[in-house]
């Protein structure tokens, strides 16, 4: 029986935009209840009505025309708002004056803050700059930038000129930045000068400058202060002081916004690139804008004056979707750096400081601060904080428990999941709706998202493939580099005819809400019994001892057997009593079939650089394969210790 962890009172409920949207188009309100699986039901068979009183209810600004939808002979062709024109930089300002619109905390303590009028100064002031450079719609922008003001001004100047913006976070190597760039040909590439991360200064400018050389295309390289006005390096080359010029120039500070079709591109973002070179996701000006509107504000309420933080960096699409909320009236708040440095108090602290409303990061971060015992409610001041989203993967049930107990009571905790190829959310929040124990509380609006077995059949109360039978904004434009569309077929639509195959392993609930089970590319088929890696993950990481866990199925004869690889808390080593209660523990919870054959200690486990572990690429080393892109991995020499390991011989 799935347990109810919180709901929201009828008062709450009431003051909520989706209870409004309801009663505006009188689907699935009552004065006494709502609705929102009627609602869900309506606005996928609905789709055109949806989407249009959406982008009417969230007040879009730009000629929206007469079509709502084109179908195309396939779902991948369909375009939404064929003859509309509009800008997404012009509908983030929609807030004028001294209030705040930006909050920066930079993990060495530096807080800065950027008001809404400083916001359109400086942005008016980058794009008059790629104005003379020669940049214009269409044109590529590069970043190489930390999660900063001058990040989202850059951005907000290249959206401005309907160009596109294509961001990667600095930690990235040369190479990793190179498999990226190099495919998209940046007109112009801005470059942090460094960045902080576990109380350490890392250089970043000589990296900008290689990848700037190595690119033809790339005219310019303009290199950012960390704080935004004065540079740790004193060097006063070319590419440094065009900043300064930037920022001391004295042109038009107003924004002549160019409004530029619906279906014309704005990001590019980058798959994880773990099994080749990363694909470049091209998604448009007005699937990304009406896709987000929708998000923050039926299903994440950010109301005007709100403060939302989401922890990221720049080469994650949450960052995207973090800037998004400026559209809401909201203040975007950033953190840059370790969200554990100098201790697991770090978010917390921001939390009451900035008194957010809504936070977020990923459940490997809220699982690392179940791990560290931190307890925020015992001192901290949340009285501010409505909302708490997680993504990235999973979040265990263990993990709902402790952010209800250790964090606060009356919140409404969202389990969130879509991911970079359509920059947003397939299931998520609803304000509205009770929050269950493991589980995404809903399937988001206008997104028919079912569950398929392998044949096509939709399934209820079981794991199965994850799908969207119906059209969306942010169906990716196209892959660059894709002239006959094979990768991007290939990606989304080679499964099942039609219907858009994410990959996830998930389970559609009673409730209305969803379970997921790991990436479905991953799962572990013992004896023909198909297995999430994440069943295994919840009931072997509450043990106190281990940290991290990963489960790999090795190939053994015409079979496969279960590998699981642990990391262990310091100083405590695998013993065989251990390992007896990791068994015991996973036979318990999960199922007999779940028992891997063979448990290893290692001192580190791969990921990317969004947190996510990377399985297939350990399956790969084990099985004497090579992992094609190393770049890819935040950690890539954790996967040294899994070739020719002896206890797999």
């Amino acid at each position: 029986m799935s347990l109810k962890l919180w709901c929201p009172s009828h008062d709450r409920q009431m003051k909520t935009h989706l209870a409004d949207f309801m009663k505006t188009i009188d689907v699935g309100y009552d004065v006494e209840s709502l609705n929102y699986d009627r609602l869900w039901q309506f606005s996928v068979q609905n789709i055109e009505r949806f989407w249009s009183e959406t982008w009417d209810y969230c007040r879009i600004i730009g000629d929206k025309g007469e079509k709502v939808l084109e179908p195309g002979k396939h779902l991948k062709h369909t375009r939404f708002f064929p003859d509309s024109k509009l800008n997404y930089a012009e509908n983030l300002f929609v807030q004028t004056g001294s209030s705040t619109a930006i909050i920066f905390h930079g993990e060495n303590g530096i807080v800065r803050e950027v008001s809404w009028d400083v916001l359109r100064e400086r942005v008016a002031k980058v794009r008059n700059f790629l104005v003379e450079e020669g940049v214009g719609e269409g044109d590529v922008v590069g970043g190489i930038v930390t999660n900063s003001p001058e990040a989202v001004i850059t951005m907000l100047a290249v959206a401005s000129l309907g160009a596109v913006w294509s961001s990667c976070s600095p930690d990235f190597g040369v190479n990793g930045i190179l498999d990226r760039f190099e495919q998209i040909d940046p007109k112009i590439i801005f470059g942090v000068e460094g960045y902080f991360y576990n109380g350490k200064w890392f250089e970043t400018s000589n990296k900008s400058r290689q990848v700037n050389e190595k690119i033809a295309a790339t005219k310019r390289l303009i290199l950012i202060p960390y704080d935004g006005t004065s540079f740790v390096d004193p060097d006063d080359t070319e590419e440094y002081s065009y900043w300064k010029k930037i920022l001391t120039s004295t042109g038009d500070s107003e924004i002549p916004f160019n409004r530029v079709d619906f279906n014309s591109p704005l990001f590019i973002m980058f798959s994880s690139g773990t099994t080749g070179k990363p694909k470049c996701i091209v998604h448009s000006v007005g699937g990304v804008l009406l896709q987000h509107r929708k998000e923050h504000c039926f299903h994440c309420d950010i109301q005007a004056n709100d403060r939302m933080l989401f922890f990221t960096t720049c080469g994650w699409m949450m960052w995207n979707w973090l800037v998004s909320s400026l559209a809401s009236k909201a203040t975007i708040v950033l953190y840059d750096g370790s969200p554990m440095f100098p201790s697991e108090t770090r978010m917390g602290d921001i939390v009451e400081a900035s008194n957010l409303t809504q936070f977020g990061a990923s459940a490997k971060y809220f699982d690392g601060c179940l791990k560290a015992g931190y307890n925020p409610s015992q001192n901290k001041d949340f009285s501010t904080l409505r909302s708490i989203f997680s993504t990235g993967s999973p979040l265990s049930g263990e993990a709902f428990d402790y952010i209800y107990s250790h964090w606060k009571e009356e919140v409404c905790l969202s389990s969130i999941a879509g991911g970079t190829d359509i920059v947003g959310c397939f299931v998520g929040g609803s304000p509205i709706s009770p929050v269950y124990r493991g589980q995404c509380q809903k399937r988001l609006l206008g997104m028919d998202v079912r569950v398929f077995d392998e044949e096509g059949n939709s399934l209820y109360n079981e794991p199965g493939e994850l799908v969207c039978a119906s059209p969306h904004p942010t169906i990716p434009l196209y892959f660059v580099n894709d002239e006959k569309g094979t990768k991007f077929e290939n990606a989304y639509f080679n499964k099942f005819e039609g219907v858009w195959h994410h990959g996830d392993w998930v389970e559609l609930t009673k409730e209305g809400g969803m379970i997921f089970h790991g990436r479905s590319d991953a799962t572990l088929n013992p004896g023909g019994v198909r297995i999430g890696t994440s069943e295994i993950y919840r009931p072997v990481e509450q043990i106190p001892e281990i940290t991290e866990a990963l489960v790999i199925a090795r190939d053994v004869g015409g079979d496969v057997e279960l590998v699981l690889f642990v990391r262990l808390k310091e100083g405590i080593s695998l013993t065989n009593e251990l390992k007896q209660v990791i068994k015991n523990r996973i036979r318990t919870h999960a199922s007999p079939r779940h028992v891997p054959k063979v448990i290893i200690q290692v001192d580190d486990l791969p990921r990317t650089r969004s947190g996510k572990l990377v399985e297939m690429a350990v399956r790969d080393v084990i099985h004497g394969k090579e992992v094609n892109n190393m770049e890819a991995i935040a950690n890539p020499e954790a996967l040294l210790q899994f070739k020719n390991m002896r206890e797999l011989n």
